[in-house]
């Protein structure tokens, strides 16, 4: 086989390693985007149901059948926003093109089956507020009733006071001393049928002794604002067991969250680790065909120089031409690693736009151009890039590390920087300049170089506090969020130590923009 033929055939090899590396490359970049799409949905139904036990909860206290209306239209709208994320969640699991390819996370039986438990639910949720609606209607009017008749009863009570004094009967004032004694029973303290008919039995005892219209007529009353009072105890009693089920339900369906969430997670890492190693694959895959294809031009050495010259330009042009290839291609896997390593550490994707923004509103007002703020912009999200070589059993530990994990974790910065530096791009000379001196401190007693002060490039010290800040201010596997204050006392005492002196004037000058940055792009859960 002629040499021409052999640069034919390895030109065309390379190139078709290449476009599969990019289309990997698409596909991870799609299943995460799918799989953060699932998650985001499913916390989204939870939280829509978390509001409708609330509005059921606040409809037992309602007082008015205007307000009950009103309940029940604003509970109708969140059910009807819940149907429409379901049914826009359903339609998503329909099929597409790579599910041809890669299985898609609403087949696993864990997943779909927490789901219908979701959906289900919600169900029941709907049954419950309907209940709740009809109990809290009769209620109200019976409430309504009891104070309509309420005062009418008192007024009787007071009168037959009265007479019974004028009798100055022993007995009577017994007698009616019960019924007043029962009356509270009945009405302020246990609202149950068994002290409303001690009550009646009472007032019946003063009618035998005390034979008047005006004890029929109380007896009457009594009768009526006594059942009012016991239908009402009985109906808050439906309604609370109603919230302890709903709660209940509410409490599971976090459960089923959780436990989609947590086999998303396992599910996504297989697959990223997967396409990784079929990646590396590939790449060496190239490497080789490239050595073979040098072993192949050696071996022709004996052909003329006019035509060897002429070969070895065609070669190079074609190498030229697959080297950039190449590149574009490493610049894609790069930032394609620098999701997988946030995935990894399980950080959320707002986290590498925050500091990214945070970079740049620093580079801005450090007195660097607008075209290298918008530089460190893009490489900064890229410091963390080295994580992706440290062990899970280290990088999500929830708790402190030892000395050991500790000097293998500082380690991320120096394999983030080894991975980029000898790109001659722009963008990734930046990031590896990130990458190596994001943790580097002002006083020099940073990692991995301990070096000090301005001998700290300034796309490392802008990183570094825009990193912390960030940090500080999110829960992490081994921590809660810190609070404001907390942070911002921490930035005063780390002035001069772990920041650079003049970023932390910075911060506290343009705090206000800072903090609007932290809550456009806040976490959503």
């Amino acid at each position: 086989m002629g040499i021409k033929k052999i640069i034919k055939i390895s030109f065309i090899v390379m190139t078709l390693v290449i476009f599969i590396i990019a289309i990997i490359n698409t596909v991870v970049l799609y299943q995460i985007k799918e799989n953060d799409i699932t998650k985001q949905t499913i916390s989204n139904l939870v939280l829509m149901q978390e509001k409708m036990n609330e509005l059921l909860k606040d409809t037992t206290n309602i007082k008015s059948i205007e307000e009950l209306e009103v309940k029940k239209t604003d509970f109708q709208k969140f059910e009807l926003e819940f149907e429409e994320i379901e049914k826009t969640f359903l339609n998503s699991k329909k099929d597409d093109f790579i599910d041809k390819f890669i299985p898609d996370v609403h087949n696993d039986s864990l997943i779909a089956s927490n789901l219908d438990f979701l959906f289900k639910n919600e169900k029941e949720i709907e049954k419950a507020f309907d209940i709740v609606y009809d109990l809290q209607k009769e209620k109200i009017r019976l409430l309504n009733n009891f104070e309509k008749d309420y005062p009418i009863e008192n007024e009787q009570r007071k009168n037959l006071e009265s007479k019974i004094n004028l009798i100055e009967n022993y007995e009577l004032y017994q007698v009616f001393s019960s019924i007043q004694y029962y009356s509270k029973e009945t009405l302020y303290q246990y609202k149950d049928l068994k002290r409303l008919n001690v009550w009646l039995e009472k007032i019946k005892q003063l009618k035998n002794t005390l034979q008047i219209q005006e004890v029929d007529d109380y007896l009457l009353i009594v009768n009526k604002v006594g059942m009012y009072v016991v239908d009402i105890q009985n109906i808050e009693e439906k309604e609370l067991n109603l919230r302890k089920k709903i709660l209940n339900i509410i409490n599971l369906n976090k459960e089923y969250s959780f436990q989609i969430e947590n086999k998303i997670q396992e599910l996504s890492t297989k697959f990223i680790n997967f396409t990784y190693s079929s990646i590396l694959f590939l790449l060496l895959l190239v490497i080789v065909s490239i050595i073979i294809l040098g072993y192949k031009v050696y071996r022709n050495i004996g052909m003329s120089v006019d035509e060897i010259e002429q070969k070895i330009d065609n070669g190079l042009s074609e190498i030229k031409d697959l080297n950039e290839e190449i590149e574009n291609t490493q610049r894609e896997v790069v930032f394609t690693m620098g999701s997988i390593g946030e995935t990894r550490s399980k950080e959320t994707g707002n986290h590498v736009k925050r500091v990214a923004e945070y970079s740049r509103l620093f580079a801005i007002y450090s007195g660097l151009s607008n075209e290298e703020a918008d530089l460190l912009k893009q490489a900064s999200p890229m410091h963390d890039i080295g994580k992706v070589a440290i062990p899970d059993a280290i990088l999500n530990k929830p708790g402190s590390f030892t000395q050991n994990e500790r000097e293998i974790m500082n380690t991320h910065a120096l394999l983030g920087y080894e991975m980029l530096k000898h790109s001659n791009r722009p963008i990734l000379k930046a990031a590896a300049i990130v990458a190596k001196e994001h943790h580097e401190k002002w006083d020099g007693t940073g990692y991995p170089n301990a070096l000090k002060g301005e001998d700290i490039h300034i796309y490392g010290r802008i990183t570094a506090i825009a990193d912390v800040f960030d940090a500080l201010g999110s829960d992490r596997c081994y921590k809660k969020a810190w609070d404001d204050e907390k942070i911002f006392n921490l930035f005063k005492e780390e002035r001069g130590i772990h920041f650079d002196p003049k970023l932390v004037d910075i911060f506290f000058e343009h705090i206000d923009e800072f903090k609007k940055i932290r809550e456009d792009l806040k976490d959503k859960f």
